[in-house]
């Protein structure tokens, strides 16, 4: 399995990997920020999707899952953040694929390699005098270098801009995987407002692209939580062009699993991004369960916490407040014996068995006055393990979200 050392991270975000440019503009559709963004693939790419779980979804989920359904290859991405065209009926559902025709048009590829994602408010129709000539805008400022403007342009309330891209080698080949994500409000595990968009110039067939994102996802963005809202819009696109030349990707190969473990690597270094631009987070909070009888129960677990007020609050104070944390666990679901728990601030053990309690009040507000800190519950249950990233919970989220539309 490839580790971090094998990796080599580089700047271009999704425009690192050969063959691929990106640009992001203002259109208008928001107030003064960027808008609407566009990925580019010179070669139609192999495409794979996740989507969010959530039964009221957004007129791009709803077009974007036909898409991928009619065609294994996509050629570009088109994506407007400040208007969510959710739940807008059949309206919206027009606008998406005026959107995708425009794009096609002005890119002069097949409208089945073209897909669209939103993010902004529900329950607004698409501002479409200002997407469309934002659209022919984008078409005619791609760039290699275009990636920044992109990851900007995608952004609702997040405070900085998310993107990664790393090269590895696979045989006599050197793949990269370059990313940018936006989420800062409004993500609950299970695809949880998120978008992700992954580009590697690596040769891969569908199937196994699609099983290769399933899992990274799985360890990633359906770990992160801020506020346990899910939202309609979610979304996680992986683009593969094959400009890389690689001998094709197998299953079941030492070539798979360092491609997996690659794009695990970059979906979880994105995934923290975003859970550390949680709205009004001053703190990366990383619940880690030990000694679990499953991973199943460990990952149930740790959801509990991440997602509790009362522990996220606790740790906004730095107020070692451990009674909480197992409060949360008590009602995860997961079966397990309270009295073998223990739990540890980073370094600084807690709380041991037997309810044995061990809590140095300096140590444990220095541990938790700190911009990112661990949460380890150990079980002592059985083998299994699990990471949760969250952050901690404070009054600007609240403002934050009492005025969001505005």
């Amino acid at each position: 399995m490839i580790i971090e050392q094998s990796l080599n991270e580089c700047t271009g975000g999704v425009t690192a990997p050969l063959g691929f440019t990106a640009c992001g503009i203002y259109a208008g559709i928001r107030k003064t920020k960027k808008d609407i963004a566009l990925i580019h693939s010179r070669t139609p790419a192999t495409v794979a999707g996740v989507f969010t779980l959530n039964k009221t979804q957004a007129a791009c989920i709803m077009v974007d899952k036909l898409q991928v359904q009619r065609s294994p290859v996509c050629s570009a991405v088109v994506i407007n953040s400040g208007n969510a065209n959710a739940c807008t009926g059949e309206r919206g559902l027009n606008d998406t694929w005026t959107m995708i025709e425009s794009t096609a048009a002005a890119l002069n590829v097949p409208k089945e390699q073209v897909l669209v994602s939103s993010t902004g408010v529900i329950g607004q129709y698409l501002p479409m005098d200002k997407v469309l000539p934002g659209i022919q805008q984008l078409a005619g400022q791609l760039s290699p270098t275009g990636n920044r403007d992109a990851a900007e342009a995608i952004m609702t309330t997040d405070t900085y801009s998310k993107e990664i891209a790393v090269k590895f080698s696979l045989g006599s080949s050197v793949i990269t995987i370059g990313g940018m994500a936006k989420g800062s409000g409004m993500i609950a595990p299970n695809m949880a407002t998120m978008l992700a968009f992954v580009t590697t110039d690596a040769v891969i067939a569908q199937p196994l692209l699609t099983k290769a994102l399933r899992h990274a996802n799985s360890k990633s963005f359906n770990r992160i939580t801020v506020d346990g809202d899910m939202s309609t819009n979610d979304m996680v696109l992986v683009l593969a062009n094959g400009e890389a030349r690689n001998r094709a990707i197998k299953d079941h190969t030492e070539e798979y699993q360092l491609f997996v473990a690659a794009l695990e690597y970059v979906l979880i270094k994105l995934a923290k991004m975003i859970a550390r631009d949680g709205e009004g987070a001053t703190k990366l909070v990383e619940i880690l369960v030990t000694g679990a009888k499953s991973e199943d129960d460990a990952v149930q677990a740790a959801k509990a916490v991440a997602n509790s007020n009362l522990v996220k609050t606790a740790i906004h104070g730095s107020d070692a407040n451990w009674g909480r944390i197992l409060a949360a666990v008590g009602y995860s679901g997961i079966d397990f014996n309270p009295d073998l728990v223990e739990i540890a601030f980073d370094d600084v053990q807690i709380l041991k068995k037997n309810y044995e309690i061990v809590l140095d009040e300096e140590k444990a507000k220095a541990a938790l006055s700190k911009d990112s800190v661990v949460v380890t519950i150990d079980l002592n249950q059985g083998t299994a393990n699990a990471r949760v990233w969250t952050c901690d919970l404070t009054k600007e989220y609240v403002h934050i979200n009492a005025s969001y539309r505005s």
